[in-house]
């Protein structure tokens, strides 16, 4: 079979300027919506799932879907992080293990209005355990046992009285900045502080984790089989990657919701133009048709010249939409994250998934907008085609 040359359906799109111009600039903003929206969960996603460490164990009370509904006594959360064997010791044969209080507790914006932020007291061994992925980038870090906090880089231009020297108030007690830290991940967007200042602070009488670097073949499904089982002390255990990555569930299938909604609200428009765009083209090229078909090309042949056309005004969108879109990329931004109901930033994160997904939209959307068009078209006879005027 015949085909009819691509250079026909080119020409014709740059003697139709006006309308093919129109055409990919609706399909572009659809396209750049959507990944624009993509971007956002991938961004959000990422800064969990790839931060979390293999190699760290969280241990939460048995049934917690987040560390902020998980609590200890002081006595079982030391009995855990003193007597597990998957633990590894340091040059002391101490156990590589530290407490944790996390609360999210409401902070104004500076922007105006309130939200929630993480408070996270911790231990000295916490920052054995973070090695070099914790770095003081202003200031130092707080002297344990004194009312001194860091606040994670991410939100010192956020949240009010976050910066290098304020005075934080949690409570009733002041907190004096003394370090601006930076780290990859969610922690970024916590205030770090004392832990036992800040169980005091807050009114609390137990840790909501155990933090524990595990050694060196642990096999962390039994060891989840074996402390669900305590009678004693019973406790979920996860490594932290898969903990990490368990908190972005709510808000990954939100975003990826709204980019689906989205996408099908102005996908349809960006389909009704393509199919006015094409329609037209065909009432205006009936004559050219008519001497197609009697030149003998057969009518499958013209279908799918015009449906490579539509395909190709299709893929012009998604370009043209992946080019708007690619500025985006490591804005940041913040949001709540809703498995924790706590305030977090992170930046849009153009992957190459996200391009890929905006392109082949693009493509079904110029495919669904130019199959009746070239259905038409196919369907014409010559005599018909070569009458009409």
């Amino acid at each position: 079979m015949k085909l009819v040359p691509p250079s026909y359906n080119l020409r014709s799109l740059l003697v139709r300027r006006g309308p093919t111009l129109l055409t990919v600039l609706g399909i572009a903003a659809t396209v750049a919506t959507v990944a624009g929206v993509l971007a956002l969960q991938q961004g959000f996603a990422t800064l969990y799932a790839e931060n979390g460490r293999a190699d760290l164990a969280v241990v939460l009370r048995p049934g917690a879907t987040s560390e902020g509904v998980s609590s200890f006594s002081r006595e079982s959360a030391l009995r855990i992080a003193k007597s597990t064997p998957e633990f590894a010791l340091d040059e002391d044969g101490a156990p590589l293990a530290s407490l944790e209080c996390f609360l999210a507790v409401r902070r104004f914006r500076v922007d105006g209005g309130e939200t929630n932020v993480p408070l996270r007291g911790v231990q000295p061994q916490t920052f054995r355990l973070r090695g070099d992925e914790l770095r003081i980038a202003e200031g130092r870090n707080f002297v344990a046992g004194t009312d001194e906090v860091i606040v994670g880089r991410s939100i010192t231009g956020r949240i009010a009285n976050c910066r290098l020297g304020d005075v934080l108030t949690i409570n009733v007690t002041p907190f004096k900045v003394v370090g601006i830290f930076e780290c990859d991940g969610p922690f970024e967007s916590e205030i770090w502080g004392d832990f036992d200042r800040m169980l005091s602070a807050l009114d609390r009488f137990g840790p909501n984790r155990v933090l524990g670097r595990l050694a060196a073949g642990s096999d962390v499904e039994a060891m989840d089989e074996r402390m669900r089982a305590s009678p004693d002390t019973p406790a979920a255990v996860t490594t932290e990657r898969d903990y990490l990555t368990s908190q972005t569930e709510v808000l990954s299938a939100i975003l990826v919701f709204l980019g689906g909604f989205l996408g099908l609200i102005m996908g349809v428009a960006a389909v009704f133009t393509a199919t006015n765009t094409m329609l037209s083209a065909i009432a205006s090229r009936t004559h050219e048709i008519g001497i197609l078909l009697a030149s003998g090309f057969r009518p499958l042949a013209i279908f799918l010249s015009f449906l490579f056309e539509a395909t190709l005004l299709g893929l012009l969108g998604g370009i043209v939409g992946a080019l708007l879109v690619l500025p985006l990329n490591g804005i940041q931004t913040g949001t709540t994250n809703f498995q924790t109901f706590t305030e977090v930033a992170f930046g849009f994160r153009i992957t190459s998934s996200v391009l890929l997904t905006a392109i082949v939209f693009s493509l079904v959307l110029g495919v669904f907008g130019g199959t009746l068009p070239a259905l038409r078209a196919a369907r014409m006879t010559p005599t018909n085609a070569l009458r009409r005027q």
